[in-house]
């Protein structure tokens, strides 16, 4: 039997065996996570997800200070509860379509990764894995183009709603100032073409757009257009990301192909040239 302290020894030694082997299996996980994919994911989540709830509520909001201060008849703005009805159905389909390709575009970043990380290994890159990644790139760059006017689509709300919030504060800095009455001052939202030129009252003058402005439908709907805003931006930047990431994987992926057709031909030639050298030493000790 061995002694108590040499079995102690052994099993500290295997422990800190193992803890070593779970270290660097820890270390080569980390290493093969692609970061930049994983930073632009959460920033195309994030944006993605900062567009359409806010979106989708700041245009319901909408609606209602249409309804109850610029249109109270319910034909003239039909046509525009139905097109803001249509624009919250494409909200949840973009929801849906962005959440599933920024884990494909994930996983591609994981893939083209551990293609680049074992190059020298057992790992082969296929002509089907270059083509799925050329695909990714070109439809990166479409969504890239489409979010941008996304972006410069949902500035336009924002737009209407500073215009509004301003001519406000117009109309309480002049509450003091009898020589201009703030009547005169008024926000005509036939203008913006968003409701017809029929459409009654179609404007709010003086007191009346103060408190609309005061409302929570207003107050809300004009920061959520503003976060809406800032989350097409946010989006717009990690489809720009991932266009980056996307195009180096892709070349490196070439090149991984191009070397490994290289290392191909040379072990051929290599094997070759072993061949001959044995049936030379064959023929030489037959000879002998």
């Amino acid at each position: 039997m061995k002694p108590a302290m040499e079995t102690a020894a052994e099993e500290n030694a295997e422990q800190s065996q193992e803890k070593k082997g779970c270290f660097e299996c820890c270390i080569k996980c980390l290493g093969g996570v692609p970061y930049a994919s994983l930073v632009a994911t959460i920033l195309c989540f994030s944006g993605v997800a900062l567009f359409c709830g806010c979106g989708h509520v700041a245009l319901t909001g909408t609606v209602t200070i249409l309804e109850q201060h610029f249109s109270t008849t319910a034909s003239d703005h039909a046509l525009l509860s139905e097109v803001i009805q249509l624009m919250q159905y494409v909200i949840y389909g973009i929801a849906s379509f962005f959440f599933l390709y920024g884990i494909i575009l994930l996983a591609e970043g994981f893939y083209t990764t551990s293609a680049v990380k074992e190059l020298h290994g057992e790992f082969k890159t296929t002509a089907c894995g270059r083509c799925i990644s050329g695909m990714f790139v070109f439809l990166t760059y479409v969504l890239g183009v489409a979010w941008l006017g996304v972006f410069g689509f949902s500035a336009v709300p924002v737009f209407m709603f500073y215009n509004i919030w301003s001519t406000c504060e117009v109309i309480k800095s002049l509450q003091t100032n009898v020589t201009v009455p703030g009547d005169q001052i008024c926000v005509d939202i036939r203008q913006y073409g968003i409701i017809p030129w029929n459409a009654v009252p179609g404007k709010a003058c003086g007191p009346i757009l103060e408190n609309i402005c005061n409302t929570n439908e207003f107050y809300m709907s004009y920061h959520l257009f503003i976060v809406a805003c800032a989350g097409a931006g946010a989006t717009v930047i990690a489809l720009i990301h991932f266009l980056m990431i996307l195009s180096s994987n892709w070349a490196y992926l070439k090149d991984a192909s191009k070397m490994q057709a290289y290392q191909d031909i040379k072990a051929k030639e290599e094997q070759e040239l072993q061949d001959i050298q044995s049936r030379s030493k064959e023929q030489l000790n037959s000879y002998t």
